[in-house]
């Protein structure tokens, strides 16, 4: 019989002191441990997978398809980034700042675990591996929901997870996946108080907004990705080539893709019709402004709402402006966020961009592609966040810890 929300919250907070007290040679041998589980038993995956795309295909877009699916090259990814974790530093041992007050207080401020993670999130299989590695590390329990669509592919990984846990005599309540992937279960998350510490949600716009209004439990924002590229007058075109191209084409369905374009009209005649030359040839779908729709007639009308969709597909909207300020204050009325690109060898106009745009992460001549916690050298990442409390940018096992104060006295009292 499945097991309801509530009981998989108060399994998941009994086993906060279970995972908590492992040491982290304990933590990192179950890292690897889980990692060559992966391999071992990536037929049983693929199987489920292949399962669920059946189901799916016909209700899923091309990059959401592309985003479900997993082969023997992702599986082995997931499992290298799996261990790649475990490589990493503990994160809840410190050193950790002590002091001594006037009253000869001894004060120690340690990392602590967050406690009891909650993850909702779509259909994108890999995150319920990185999910459970970056809080297994950092000595939390997880409760993974994922999207319906990855149903049967997420209790076969969160399955072979479990099982090396048991294999261990450990609790295999400190990762759990909920199997009923109904709306109800996240709305019973979202008021989870007594059991969940802070909830991370990751998809569409849309959906993470929800969440925010909604919940009564802690949470932590990860946005979705308007990434603007502003390409300057003084920028290197063949290099804002390569990097738009990247940047756009590369993974169109995921959220540091560039979705926008913007270029200094000093440079636009010039460069718009080679940078619609490239991206049309992969087949993107290119929007645009009525200035950039003059400058070349491959380029579609851009309606009101272009400005703020994240598209996840292969689509980009042109907007011609004046300059760095124009396309400072252009960014920063439409951005999630998220990550934003400059495209320049103007040092003053770079600063200025880098100081200004309000987003989690900036770039100078690269693409956004690399906002990511791997790319980071975080091992993996449990979201990206574009809020401004706690965590921001590419999370890490960092992230998932917080802070105790341990007071250590001889009788002393408040006078």
């Amino acid at each position: 019989m499945a097991l309801t929300v509530q009981e998989i919250g108060q399994r998941a907070k009994r086993a906060t002191n279970d995972v908590a007290h492992l040491s982290i040679a304990v933590r990192n041998n179950l890292l690897l441990e889980m990692a060559a589980a992966l391999l071992e038993q990536q037929h049983a995956i693929i199987v489920a997978n292949q399962e669920d795309l059946a189901e799916f295909a016909t209700q899923l877009s091309e990059p959401m398809q592309h985003r479900l699916t997993l082969d023997e090259k992702l599986i082995r990814d997931i499992s290298q980034s799996m261990a790649a974790v475990a490589k990493l530093p503990d994160p809840i041992a410190g050193p950790f700042d002590e002091w001594r007050t006037h009253v000869d207080l001894k004060i120690v401020k340690r990392i602590v675990p967050l406690g009891v993670v909650a993850m909702v999130y779509e259909a994108r299989p890999n995150v319920t591996v990185d999910a459970a590695a970056l809080t297994l590390k950092s000595g939390n329990a997880v409760i993974l929901r994922g999207g319906k669509e990855a149903k049967r592919t997420n209790m076969v990984l969160a399955g072979i997870m479990r099982q090396v846990l048991q294999r261990n005599q450990l609790n295999p309540d400190i990762i759990q996946l909920l199997t009923d992937t109904s709306h109800e279960t996240v709305h019973t998350l979202l008021h989870m108080r007594d059991y969940v510490d802070v909830l991370i949600p990751r998809g569409s716009a849309q959906f993470i907004n929800f969440v925010v209004a909604n919940a009564t439990v802690p949470v932590i924002e990860t946005g979705a990705g308007n990434t603007h590229i502003f390409v300057d007058e003084s920028a290197d075109q063949e290099e804002a080539i390569r990097i738009i191209h990247n940047a756009k084409t590369q993974k169109p369905s995921v959220c540091n893709a560039a979705e926008k374009l913007l270029i200094h009209e000093n440079i636009a005649n010039d460069f718009l019709p080679k940078i619609v030359d490239v991206l049309v040839a992969a087949g993107v779908e290119v929007r645009g402004d009525e200035l950039s729709r003059t400058i070349d007639e491959r380029i579609v009308v851009a309606g009101d709402k272009d400005w703020d969709t994240e598209y996840n597909d292969l689509i980009i909207a042109v907007h011609i402006v004046s300059g760095i300020e124009e396309a400072v204050t252009w960014i920063n009325t439409h951005t999630t966020h998220h990550s934003e690109t400059i495209i320049s060898t103007n040092t003053e106009n770079v600063a200025t961009f880098m100081n200004d745009v309000d987003a989690a992460v900036v770039y100078q001549n690269a693409s956004s592609r690399f906002t990511d916690g791997f790319e980071f050298g975080f091992g993996a990442e449990i979201g990206i966040s574009t809020q401004k409390l706690h965590a921001r940018g590419p999370m890490g096992l960092s992230a998932l810890t917080t802070i105790k104060y341990e007071v250590f006295g001889q009788g002393q009292i408040r006078e």
